[in-house]
């Protein structure tokens, strides 16, 4: 017989964490930095004719993470890409990673010149602790990919005789 033993929940000791606690590990994951893959390839772009942008890097990361004893499982989700053009400024969003030809969804053009482009993503996510219910992390995260430089030339007629 066993006197003056009881069980205690320890649940009010150790609550759960929460999104917001959950949000400040998914801010600190190593987030892949996506690189811009460009249409024509090479780096050299023609005036006139669209730039086709798009990754084709993975856009969803699952982590998982202990957080004060319980286990998390955090999957982060590429939401918004955000095509840096170096024109002055001008970016292209979208809410897909973009295609290559002929499934382009993603384009912009140059005028002649040299440009430094490159990809912002926009990190969201869910998330469960301990095998629970998915849950959305209280926030978004940002990483910026390498940047690409491209020269955007002008392509000239050149008229020349087939008889010679």
């Amino acid at each position: 017989m066993t006197e003056g033993t009881t069980c205690v929940d320890v649940t009010e000791l150790n609550p759960a964490p929460t999104p917001a606690e959950v949000f400040q590990y998914f801010k600190a994951l190593p987030l892949p930095q996506l690189t811009t893959s460009v249409q024509p390839p090479g780096g050299t772009v023609l005036v006139g004719l669209p730039t086709i942008f798009f990754t084709d890097a993975p856009v969803e990361q699952v982590f998982t993470v202990d957080i004060r004893g319980f286990q998390v499982v955090i999957t982060a989700e590429a939401r918004e890409f955000t095509w840096h053009t170096g024109d002055g400024g001008a970016v292209v969003t979208s809410e897909g990673p973009g295609a290559p030809y002929p499934d382009q969804t993603v384009t912009y053009d140059y005028t002649s010149g040299t440009y430094d482009s490159y990809l912002t993503v926009t990190w969201g996510g869910t998330f469960t602790v301990d095998g629970s219910a998915p849950v959305e992390v209280a926030g978004t995260t940002t990483t910026d990919g390498p940047v690409v430089q491209l020269v955007a030339v002008e392509a000239r007629a050149v008229l020349t005789n087939p008889y010679d």
